[in-house]
């Protein structure tokens, strides 16, 4: 994904996210979408309180099982109004807030032989994880691991308890692991400049 289409799909998730917290629902935006948008995709989008960054909304597809334009469009709403950890946006914080889009790559395995060879197949700052067991999943975006300072073992620990699983449970058989790549662009201001945020 090109830096311009970055840009359209932070404007394009920007409009949804604003006209579903005034309308009560969304429209789409009237321009052509380029054609990328047609291609499936995985896709996060993420709200933040401006200017402290703090996390307002988030939510996301990982597996590229819709088109992208789809994926955007229902994960702009969600993370507006129906993230759980959060009430719905209010429109008076719309002029307070950023929006961050995430395009992911499919996730893939993590192969290894032991628990303990994990770690250095994740590598911070290219790397989101996927832990599975059961019915129990976690997802965290490479972005988080950078920001909170986390090594490899951290983020796995970390992406373990928000599965609801024990911090260590990436030690222990039964565990599966995968990790994706993602562009993220990003407002840096409310309705301001997009750019292409390298980690």
């Amino acid at each position: 994904m090109n830096d311009s289409e970055g840009e359209t799909a932070v404007r394009y998730a920007r409009h949804v996210i604003e006209s579903t917290v005034r309308n009560g629902s969304y429209d789409q935006p009237g321009e052509k979408l380029p054609k990328i948008f047609e291609e499936k995709s995985g896709v996060f989008v993420t709200i933040l309180r401006f200017p402290s960054h703090e996390l307002r909304g988030c939510i996301g597809f990982p597996e590229p099982v819709y088109p992208l334009r789809l994926a955007l469009l229902n994960a702009a709403v969600e993370a507006a109004i129906s993230d759980p950890r959060f009430s719905p946006v209010e429109e008076n914080e719309l002029p307070a807030i950023t929006i961050e889009v995430s395009v992911l790559t499919p996730p893939e395995p993590v192969q290894s032989s032991t628990p303990w060879e994990l770690p250095g197949k994740i590598m911070v700052g290219r790397d989101g994880i996927i832990v599975e067991r059961g019915r129990f999943r976690g997802l965290l975006l490479p972005q988080v691991a950078v920001e909170e300072g986390w090594d490899s073992e951290e983020f796995l620990s970390q992406t373990c308890w928000k599965a609801g699983l024990p911090e260590d449970a990436w030690r222990y058989s039964g565990i599966r692991v995968y990790r994706f790549g993602a562009e993220l662009f990003s407002e840096e201001e409310p309705n301001g400049k997009v750019t292409r945020k390298i980690l």
